[in-house]
Parts: structure tokens; sequence; C-alpha cells
């Protein structure tokens, strides 16, 4: 089958088949071209504008390298040929139902239900160019199986974006790059791969004759605190957050005004400003939100509270402000009633309290082969790496970067309302003691 080269700055020469190349040259796939990986991110890490355009061919790769590794260490193959193909489709086209900012609108704001319902997924995929394109390779539901979770083999689906697919090595490796990290995962991580004979799920072999590997679990733990440095450094750094909550607010008004997610679908980063404005006439404050953002004058931290308030408090905090938008639209428009500033002035950032379940979740095969979480080795260094993440929660009340002269009144109130003291101080000390040291993280 003729293929076609293309060049990657994470992976080197990425090699697409003419089945891939006909469904990547559609418009819904050349629409990942400008989305980028990691939203606002780039007002931090300036080069850090990568596209899911680039990771949707990272991840084609990955899974195809996979695959090979398995077929390797399995001694033959692991998935029929239709199935193979199938999955590296699958890999290709994984994320385009995402749309501008998804992950802050659906997973921090929780403005529309997750791009990856198996709904949307279904509909997404039999639309427009790339849907023909997916049903002339005969393989469109194999491959919407795959990405909703259902396909004939565990494995199909759990190589492209399970708890260890290929959708996890490409962004780690990649984001890590382009945020300008000289850590990413070792090749030989790739060794430990194998597959569950009894579930057919992805797992890592961690065991050789009844012995624990170390050094395979030394590549896992690697992995993972790779993940947990960009959590802390990247995907949950204030400033990120502090944009993300100020786009998500001005989407809000506009859904308030009539925005459906469907003219979503084929907008881009930089024109989603310009698609809000026609449903904003009623809120002249989403406008000054969306002039500051594009001025970089981003809501600074007037509030901070972290997981030292208590697990029950944390909780329902969460409940509150997380999982109840109305809730938090009403305790922000208090706040800011309370404290002399106009909507959109304020804004509360609460995310979930699991922000770091997949840690414990990695599959392990046991002596007998069997898959275990990896939880139950039972090592010391894994409950040090959840703590560490659990350690990542943040509840943020920001404020306008023009309104600082109102930010000690702002951080008394919200200490009223939420009954808790503000550890904002306390934060900016830890941060300026903890400064990344990757000697630090090494276990």
């Amino acid at each position: 089958m003729a293929s076609k080269v293309i060049r990657d700055a994470v992976h080197g020469d990425i090699e697409l088949d003419t089945e891939a190349l006909s469904v990547l040259d559609t418009p819904e796939m050349q629409r990942l071209r400008r989305i980028a990986q990691l939203g606002t991110a780039s007002l931090v890490y300036p080069s850090a504008v990568h596209t899911r355009f680039e990771h949707a061919l990272g991840t084609y790769h990955l899974t195809g390298r996979l695959l090979e590794r398995l077929e390797r260490t399995h001694g033959g193959s692991v998935l029929e040929p239709a199935q193979r193909r199938a999955t590296r489709l699958a890999a290709l086209v994984h994320d385009v139902t995402h749309v501008p900012f998804g992950h802050t609108f659906e997973d921090e704001r929780r403005i529309w239900p997750r791009h990856d319902e198996p709904e949307h997924v279904r509909a997404m995929l039999r639309r427009g160019a790339l849907g023909e394109a997916l049903e002339r390779t005969g393989l469109r539901d194999l491959v919407e199986d795959t990405l909703v979770g259902n396909p004939p083999v565990p494995l199909m689906a759990d190589l492209v974006r399970g708890t260890v697919g290929a959708d996890l090595l490409d962004y780690l490796a990649r984001d890590a790059l382009l945020c300008g990290f000289s850590r990413r995962w070792d090749e030989r991580l790739l060794r430990y791969y194998a597959v569950s004979g009894a579930t057919r799920r992805l797992a890592f072999a961690v065991y050789k004759r009844s012995l624990l590997r170390h050094d395979a679990v030394s590549e896992i733990l690697e992995l993972l605190w790779l993940r947990h440095m960009l959590c802390e450094r990247v995907y949950f750094h204030h400033a990120k957050i502090a944009a993300g909550a100020m786009i998500s607010r001005a989407v809000e008004w506009a859904v308030a005004g009539g925005l459906q997610r469907e003219a979503l679908y084929e907008a881009s980063d930089h024109g989603l400003a310009e698609l809000l404005r026609p449903y904003l006439a009623h809120e002249p404050a989403a406008g000054r939100l969306l002039a500051a953002l594009a001025a970089r004058r981003l809501h600074r931290r007037a509030y901070v509270l972290t997981r030292a308030i208590g697990t029950e408090a944390q909780r329902e905090l969460v409940a509150r402000y997380h999982h109840d938008p109305a809730a938090r639209e009403h305790a922000e428009r208090e706040l800011a009633a309370r404290t002399g500033l106009r909507p959109g002035e304020l804004i509360i950032y609460c995310p979930s309290e699991r922000m770091a379940s997949k840690e414990v979740e990695i599959p392990v095969l046991d002596p007998a082969g069997t898959e275990r979480p990896l939880a139950a080795l039972r090592l010391p260094e894994v409950d040090l790496l959840l703590e560490r993440h659990r350690d990542l929660w943040r509840l943020y009340v920001f404020v306008a970067a023009d309104r600082l002269d109102r930010r000690e009144a702002v951080g008394r109130a919200a200490s009223a309302w939420f009954g808790f003291a503000n550890e904002l101080d306390a934060e900016a000390r830890h941060a300026s003691a903890t400064r990344y040291d990757k000697r630090n993280y090494n276990v």
C-alpha cells in the first residue's frame, strides 16, 4: 500500500498509508491544525503552540509501534488484520470531536458533556468528508466501537487511549518537549508492554519467573512522575487556569445568549472570540473578558484553598462549586457584589478531587499473568506519587488584573463565604521553597 512520510518534531518520520491519508486529508481532520493541544498554556509557555493535528499523527504512529512491540513479545499477531487497521485509524481520529479549549469547557467549568461520549463520537464519525472516508475503508463501525470503548477485542481501545495507551505516551512526550522540558519517557518502557491472556487488555509485564522486575517498575514510575511534573508545571499552572476560567465564563454567557455546542465544531482557537460575539450582546462583561485575554491581562489569585482543609470539606466544595454550575455562579455574583466588583471581574475555579485517578489504575500482570492495578504491588513509591497528585488540588478565587485594589477585600470575603482562611500567602511561600528539581522526584 502506498505511503507518505511526515516529519514530526517528537517522533521523527511518521509513515502513513493510503488509507490513513484519505482520512487525514478531510476538512474535519485538518481543522485540528487550528486547535491547540494545551489550550491556554501558550500564555505561560510560549512554545506550547502544538496542535491536536500533530498529536493525532503521534498517537497514530505510537499505536503502530506498540502493535509491533506486542507482536515481537508474543511471537505473532495480537489482532486480526482488519482490527489492526481499525485500531490505527481510531488513533488517528481519536481527537476529532474536540472543540477549541475543549477540556476547559468540559472538565473544568462543565459547560458541556465530554467530547468522547459515545453518541457524540458516533455522530462525528458519520458526518461530512470524514464519514465518507471512513466508510470507504470498510472499517467505520470498528473505528467507532474502538473509540466508544466497545471493540471486539479490548486491546484495541486500550492501545489508543487506555490508561497507558498511545494517546498518553504521545501527549506526555510532546507536551514536555514543546513546553521546554528535557524529560520524556524512555524507549525502554515499550519493552514492558504485554497483553493479558485472559482479558485481552493492555498491561505492563513487571514479573519475570515470579520475580518483580524493578527496572520495569522504575520505567513505569518515571512515566508517572513525568505526568505529575506536567500536571504541576503546565496543566494546573495557575495562570493557565485563570485564562481558561476567563474564556469559559465568556462562553457561559454566550450559551445563555443562545450559543449551541454544534457551532464550535468548525471553529478554531483564534476564531472563537469572533464566533462568540453575536451571542454576547446582552452581557458587556464578556467583551471585557475577551479583550483582557487578547492582551494577556489575566485574572490574578485572590483566594486559595488546598487539601489542608480536609477530605470532607474538599468533597463538599467540589459538590457545590464543581458539579453545580448554578451554585458557583451564585457565589461569584454574591462575592462580586460584596467587594464592589462587576460581573466577570471575580471567577471561582474548583476542580474535581479526582484529578489523579489514573496513577493507581495502571494495569500490570502478576506472576500468573493476571491483570492487577499498579497499586496492588503495594510499593511506597506509588503511594507517594498518589499523595503528590492529590496535593495538586486547588480552589481559586480570581480577580481581574485591573482590579487588584480589591484583592485583599476579595480574600476576606471569600474566607467568610467558604469558611476557611486564605492560603494564598502560604501557597506563595511553598512555591518559592519547592521549585522543581528532578532530584526531588526520583524515588
